[in-house]
């Protein structure tokens, strides 16, 4: 429904000045201008009056339509695309305003647009750049018209329904990958070596000496009466599941200009692999700030998404599970672009929740799920001792059917003790102490679960997609799937 309000202009403030004040002063003193002062405002009353009603009726016939869904990417310019309805096909100028949230910012805040009268709809692009992902509502339009003699302004607010998906930006990460993701078509590939000898089995044939005895079909030889050899292939389509923690760790914000490195490394390798990146960690659990500094879940989210595309590059199928205190989304590995624009609708809005992760449900719910061995990616954080304790408790299980990799954002200031020398004063060195105990922890963790079968990796801001991806790819290339 359309809500209508009609207000004064400053002409009409400028003839109420000059025409009522002086009338409405002297007539009180000369009683022989009485009857042309009375007559005079009457006129002027009724003009007024007239020119308000033809302000109103100028909006009559205007619409808006406006898409169902709009998607758009943060930090990209873009554009939003309106139809205005122009019922009676008049010459009119309006002015119109959407009410966009603060999350989407727009150098204009109206515009100022006139209609032809020869057509009935007309098409308007309103610039506009988000800030920040999620889904918003374009609820209203609102548009103001001047009434014929300048005295009025008629306002509206047109009804619309526009739903503004804002998802992640993955320039950046595109960027640092671009060998992976350019798309060079069937020439001039070159061959990759692969190690091993394949998991999935192709076919059988005779046996010729050198065979190994565990590659022989014994049941087949013991039907056929001679020895049969088992042929495998590499497996070339696998399953790959991300797994999101959105509980209240993942809410830390993540300053970017904080020069503090903390500790990362694969310690499925050698443990003094472990190098120094560049992040820091805010222990206030908002999604983001007002310079709008990032959360360890917006990074969580972009990796992910980074890594569904070199999984769609590999051939592999992929697939989502985003969990806190319990399991909220799960989506089944697939392939193709529609999947994969089906898991980036299903974690673009997805926000951190103040409750402790639970576990203990989570391997519950991916042991009952997953029947096919899968490359499972955990994107959490390990620093609290209780939630730590709860993680482990089930991993061990959950590592015996599918292979595991655990990808920790370290706390806040975790990082070796001697990496940054620039201590001034007595309480940074306790700092600089805490930050190694807590990142010794960490390689300790790491340390038990390699025992355990579970691959794990301290993650980087900055190279949380490169790392992730470059860890895929590895297992890919070795095989352990």
């Amino acid at each position: 429904m359309k809500r209508r309000l009609i207000v004064p202009r400053t002409p009409l403030l400028q003839w109420f000045a000059i025409v009522v004040v002086p009338f409405a002063t002297l007539l009180p003193m000369l009683a022989s201008i009485t009857v042309i002062g009375a007559a005079v405002l009457a006129l002027f009353v009724v003009v007024v009056v007239i020119d308000a009603g033809f302000g109103r009726r100028h909006l009559q016939g205007i619409s808006v339509e406006l898409p169902d869904l709009i998607r758009l990417t943060t930090g990209r310019r873009a554009q939003i695309e309106l139809r205005l309805r122009n019922e009676s096909m008049q010459r009119r100028q309006l002015l119109i305003g959407l009410g966009l949230p603060p999350e989407i910012e727009s150098e204009r805040p109206d515009l100022l647009v006139a209609l032809p009268g020869t057509v009935v709809l007309s098409q308007l692009s309103w610039p506009c750049t988000p800030r920040q992902r999620g889904t918003f509502l374009l609820d209203a339009v609102h548009v103001e018209i001047t009434s014929p003699l300048g005295l009025w302004a008629a306002r509206a607010s047109l009804p619309a329904h526009c739903e503004l998906r804002i998802y992640p930006n993955l320039e950046r990460e595109r960027k640092d990958l671009t060998a992976l993701f350019l798309n060079r078509g069937p020439f001039g590939l070159h061959v990759q070596r692969q190690v091993g000898r394949g998991r999935e089995f192709e076919k059988l044939r005779e046996y010729i000496a050198g065979d190994s005895y565990d590659e022989i079909h014994w049941k087949a030889t013991a039907k056929r009466g001679h020895p049969v050899t088992k042929i495998f292939q590499i497996e070339r389509t696998q399953e790959l599941y991300v797994v999101i923690d959105a509980s209240r760790l993942s809410a830390r914000r993540i300053d970017p200009s904080a020069p503090v490195a903390i500790g990362t490394g694969s310690v499925t390798g050698d443990p003094r692999s472990i190098g120094v990146g560049r992040s820091m960690v805010s222990e206030t659990p908002l999604a983001r700030d007002k310079a709008g500094a990032p959360t360890t879940l917006e990074r969580f989210i972009t990796a992910a998404l980074t890594l569904g595309l070199a999984a769609e590059q590999q051939g592999d199928l992929f697939g989502l599970v985003t969990f806190s205190d319990r399991v909220h989304r799960f989506v089944r590995a697939r392939n193709g672009k529609e999947h994969y624009g089906l898991c980036r609708d299903a974690i673009y809005a997805l926000e951190p929740r103040l409750v402790a992760p639970d576990f203990d449900e989570l391997n519950a719910f991916l042991r009952l799920r997953m029947r096919r061995r899968a490359l499972l990616v955990f994107l959490t954080s390990l620093d609290d001792p209780v939630v730590v304790e709860s993680f482990t408790r089930g991993i061990e299980l959950l590592a015996r059917r599918h292979l595991v990799l655990v990808s920790v954002a370290p706390p806040p200031g975790a990082r070796p003790l001697f990496v940054a020398p620039d201590v001034s004063s007595v309480d940074q060195i306790y700092e600089r102490l805490g930050g190694h105990l807590l990142w010794h922890d960490l390689r300790q963790l790491g340390q038990k679960l390699q025992h355990r079968g579970v691959h794990f990796v301290m993650l980087e801001d900055e190279r949380m997609s490169a790392q992730l991806v470059s860890q895929y790819l590895g297992i890919k290339q070795r095989q352990l799937l």
